[in-house]
């Protein structure tokens, strides 16, 4: 078994070796790269932010859909063979033979590596050709490493590891494993240290947050409670959950989102709007379960915001079972829909149901109605917001000169960028324009 340690410093070199990192896919992955930057950076290591200075590359990689993987071998088969190349995170553990095949690398190792980077790097830099698997799906970096944080105002916690779901297309929990949830005392001493260094906007992220801590004996809503304690003006995100997990803590998770910290956002993946389709996916959770799931919220929080997802063409997917999927968005009428096109992943149940698969031109045409009925639900939904006035966190630099904030109900609010740094600044904000995804702001004053 492959052990690491860490290295603080290994030698006066390492001033002089130029590491370029970069992270694909969702948020968790995100973080890990920010982990691993800040501990190279801690160890000495000079951060690049462009590939052909670097000797040293760290692809922190993501294979979660077929397009997401050949986006990453794309970009993999471009690394110059004079690089060390070093390639970490999920796609390792879900399609090695494949980065065997088509790329040349000096290491592999999974997701969660924290520390472990810093005598990768190292071992590579000595003529070593490393493959770390063994344990990768069984570890999880202690959460108070240094960052590299990809925007100064977002502090990414990861709250757990793995998930506890057996879902039958997902390619992800051979990647990340079982379910490793961080204590709430651990979480909190993260937030507390992301908030002293700057950051205004918490995501508690995981591959399901909703099974955070039963391994532990605690829940998503008792570390909720617990962040919102700690002082300071700062919102809270709280990142997927699985719809079964969320039921069993319903009660007090609609509670606990109602504290004034928290984002009215919800994100909430039904995947299909068919009970048969969601048996075939082994999805543990009725489509009545999960309007039922959203009934309660919206009681309790009128205006929170409600996204979920939509895998289009899943093996066994009837006509009959795609138009209840476009019922279910048109009773429910969630702000943001994620379609994806089903593919078949490597080691899946859904993968061998090859009797059942639908034609890729029936997924293509499904998906496409699916995305049009989410921009029109999502413009009605946004248009109303139109008038509205109150705080907004800016959160991110925008396209075409402009800056990004969110509401209390993390809807995205777009201003025209008018020369000041306003990045973690809170405004007063009126909407004065809606689009299917955000929503266009005047700037009142700063709070």
């Amino acid at each position: 078994m492959f052990m690491f340690r860490f290295v603080v410093k290994l030698h006066d070199s390492m001033d002089n070796v130029r590491v370029f990192v970069k992270s694909f896919g969702c948020s968790a992955n995100v973080s890990d790269g920010e982990f691993l930057a800040g501990c190279l950076a801690g160890a000495g290591f000079q951060l690049v932010d462009d590939l052909r200075l670097a000797h040293v590359v760290v692809y922190n990689t993501c294979g979660v859909k077929q397009p997401t993987e050949d986006r990453v071998i794309h970009e993999l088969k471009k690394v110059p063979r004079d690089k060390k190349l070093i390639i970490v995170g999920c796609l390792p553990l879900i399609n090695l033979e494949r980065l065997r095949r088509e790329t040349f690398f000096d290491a592999v190792a999974g997701p969660a590596l924290g520390e472990g980077i810093v005598e990768l790097v190292q071992r590579v830099l000595d003529g070593e050709k490393v493959c770390a698997l063994d344990s990768a799906a069984a570890t999880k970096p202690c959460l108070l490493l240094p960052k590299r944080r990809v925007n100064p105002v977002v502090g990414i916690v990861p709250i757990s590891y793995g998930c506890s779901g057996v879902c039958a297309y997902c390619c992800v929990r051979f990647a990340r494993g079982r379910l490793r949830s961080y204590g709430i005392d651990e979480v909190v001493e993260r937030v507390k240290l992301d908030l002293r260094e700057g950051v205004r906007e918490v995501w508690l992220t995981a591959q399901d947050t909703g099974c955070y801590g039963r391994d532990i004996g605690v829940s998503l809503a008792d570390l909720l409670n617990a962040v919102c304690r700690l002082p300071g003006r700062f919102y809270v995100r709280v990142g997927m959950m699985t719809p079964n997990f969320a039921l069993e803590i319903l009660d007090e998770l609609v509670e606990a989102f109602q504290n004034e910290h928290v984002f009215k956002f919800l994100h909430l993946p039904v995947q299909s709007g068919d009970n048969q389709v969601l048996k075939l996916m082994n999805r543990k959770y009725t489509v009545e379960e999960f309007q039922l799931i959203l009934k309660r919220f919206r009681e309790k929080i009128p205006h929170i915001t409600v996204a979920t997802d939509i895998i289009c063409g899943f093996p066994g997917e009837t006509k009959e079972a795609f138009e209840n999927s476009l019922r279910l968005i048109r009773q429910t009428k969630p702000d943001i829909v994620n379609v994806s096109k089903f593919f078949p992943r490597p080691g899946t149940a859904a993968s061998r149901m090859r009797e059942l698969f639908v034609p890729a031109s029936e997924i293509k045409s499904r998906s496409r109605k699916i995305a049009a009925l989410a921009k029109e639900t999502g413009l009605l939904n946004n248009n109303r917001w139109i008038g509205w006035r109150g705080t907004v966190l800016i959160d991110e630099v925008g396209k075409a000169d402009s800056w990004i904030g969110r509401n209390f109900a993390y809807k995205p609010v777009v201003f025209p960028n008018r020369g000041s740094s306003l990045l973690g600044m809170f405004v007063e904000a009126e909407i004065v324009d809606a689009a299917p995804t955000f929503l266009r702001g005047r700037m009142l004053n700063r709070t």
